[in-house]
């Protein structure tokens, strides 16, 4: 039963309305309307979501929360050409990021990177914390072949989001294609912390090995074994390539016949425990440190020092020795402990 008070409104918007009285109380309102779309979207029923939002405009023709829920439900359907009319007036009223970041996406996936470039960049202007803007800034980046920028983008999108595996990855990708083989292994070994066991784990565990392997190259012709080693010369980075140089030297480890039958767990654990320390003796004699030698040379570091490095061997490669290494984990329960412990209480300076 109503109340009175609410008989009296009715009474007044009736009044108020004049020919408008011929509409039901039950007319759905613009903000339902949306709602019901959003449902409508998550379940991938997109035309009967873009039906919603038509209608929810015929209410609210300049609705922005309508327009943006409809360029993404668009996007989502592969009509990427047919949301940037809408995407073009929502993000310029600086009310949602997400506008910024999906136009810039499809253009990026148009090749249009000019604008693509462009509409990221006004969006990190307007949200400087949107995380994504920074992280697909990257990856449109990486797309071009534009490696430096790249890094510098996936920078800030860690420092955003230290742990969002993507960006990681983004930043270990622009590190490899710039021959700076340590700091892109450091930047894998991160990113496989946080996801060991997927495809891409696999991919970027094989770049590890790979970095690793080209540093050196076995000849045994005639029956003699040479070893000839390789190193990066970076005149810009004098530290990192001193790094890389120590990283050439312990690739050529698992070469000599003392390691030749050691387990491949074991001999990964050598070669990043020594590449980790001989990081950390660098970077303290560094009277100034970029990101790179803050985020991830005193962290490994640190790592290296503890007794943790045999359970986080074991742990990056999952994705190659997956049945070895849970049943070295199923044995060795206590160090897995011992290691979550140490990553849960070590912190690491993002700035």
């Amino acid at each position: 039963m109503r109340t009175l008070r609410k008989i009296l409104l009715v009474l007044i918007v009736f009044s108020l309305a004049g020919s408008s009285v011929a509409f039901s109380q039950d007319q759905p309102d613009a903000k339902s309307l949306i709602n019901e779309g959003i449902a409508l979207n998550d379940s991938g029923k997109y035309v009967a979501a873009i039906e919603k939002y038509k209608a929810a405009l015929k209410i609210d023709p300049e609705n922005l929360q309508v327009q943006y829920e409809m360029s993404y439900t668009l996007f989502s359907s592969g009509r990427g050409d047919d949301a940037i009319p809408l995407l073009e007036k929502v993000a310029p009223s600086n009310r949602y990021a997400e506008a910024y970041d999906l136009l810039a996406s499809i253009y990026d996936d148009k090749k249009d990177f000019e604008k693509s470039i462009a509409y990221y960049q006004q969006g990190i202007i307007a949200f400087p914390d949107y995380q994504r803007l920074r992280f697909n800034l990257a990856v449109s980046y990486l797309r071009q072949k534009r490696y430096p920028e790249a890094e510098q983008a996936a920078i800030k999108a860690i420092q955003l989001d230290p742990k969002h595996a993507s960006s990681q990855r983004a930043y270990a990708l622009a590190m490899y294609h710039q021959n700076r083989g340590a700091a892109s292994i450091m930047a894998f070994c991160s990113f496989l912390m946080l996801e060991p066991q997927t495809k891409r784990s696999a991919e970027a565990y094989q770049y590890v090995q790979s970095i690793i392997k080209s540093k050196v190259t076995v000849d045994t012709a005639n029956g003699k074994k040479s070893v000839t080693i390789r190193v990066q010369d970076n005149k810009e980075n004098t530290d990192e390539s001193a790094l890389d140089m120590f990283l050439s030297m312990i690739a050529a480890s698992p070469t000599l016949d003392e390691n030749k039958n050691k387990p491949a767990v074991d001999i990964l654990n050598e070669e990043l425990s020594t590449l980790f320390e001989e990081g950390g003796e660098l970077g303290e004699k560094k009277r100034e440190k970029d990101f790179f030698w803050k985020f991830y040379v005193d962290y490994f570091y640190k790592l290296a020092q503890s007794n943790n490095m045999p359970a986080f061997a074991r742990f990056i490669s999952l994705s190659a020795y997956r049945e070895e290494d849970l049943q070295w984990f199923k044995d060795n329960d206590s160090k897995l402990t011992a290691l979550d412990t140490w990553v849960s209480n070590t912190k690491r300076e993002v700035q």
